[in-house]
């Protein structure tokens, strides 16, 4: 009967994602840094959570100034074995969102500036087909450290 040298290795099966819907708040951002960072945890990228946690809230801070939804729906997936992406989904699909020119004396219209220097990259899908479009969602990837 033969041995095996080496035990087989079981294969991830699609690429694990969480997400949870919470109301569309400000104060919603505290709760969606303890999910990211519990998230990142799971998955030991502790390394990511400071740049997720940050992006998660200005996410969050943007969708809760920029839309009426009274809910989202916030996205933690892993697309690739390199690459952590956090997200917020709202059903606002025609509020699409912008890089801000904010003046020095503003208080606001830093945060996809804030995003695209702290993530690797970021950008807006719209979910729908056709004219019927139903949402976006806004996300963020933060590449793990064998892939920065």
């Amino acid at each position: 009967m033969p041995s095996l040298m080496k035990p087989p290795q079981a294969e991830p099966a699609g690429h694990p994602t969480y997400s949870e819907i919470f109301p569309c708040e400000p104060s919603t951002a505290e709760t969606g840094r303890r999910l990211v960072r519990g998230v990142l945890a799971m998955w030991q990228l502790d390394d990511l959570a400071d740049r997720a946690e940050l992006v998660i809230t200005e996410l969050i801070a943007n969708a809760s100034r920029h839309t009426t939804c009274p809910e989202i729906r916030l996205v933690v997936g892993r697309p690739s074995a390199t690459r952590v992406r956090v997200g917020i989904v709202d059903e606002e699909p025609g509020r699409l969102p912008t890089l801000g020119h904010a003046d020095v004396e503003d208080e606001s219209g830093r945060g996809l500036l804030l995003i695209s220097a702290v993530a690797d990259r970021w950008g807006c899908d719209l979910q729908g087909v056709g004219r019927c479009l139903r949402a976006k969602e806004v996300w963020a990837e933060l590449c793990t450290e064998g892939d920065a």
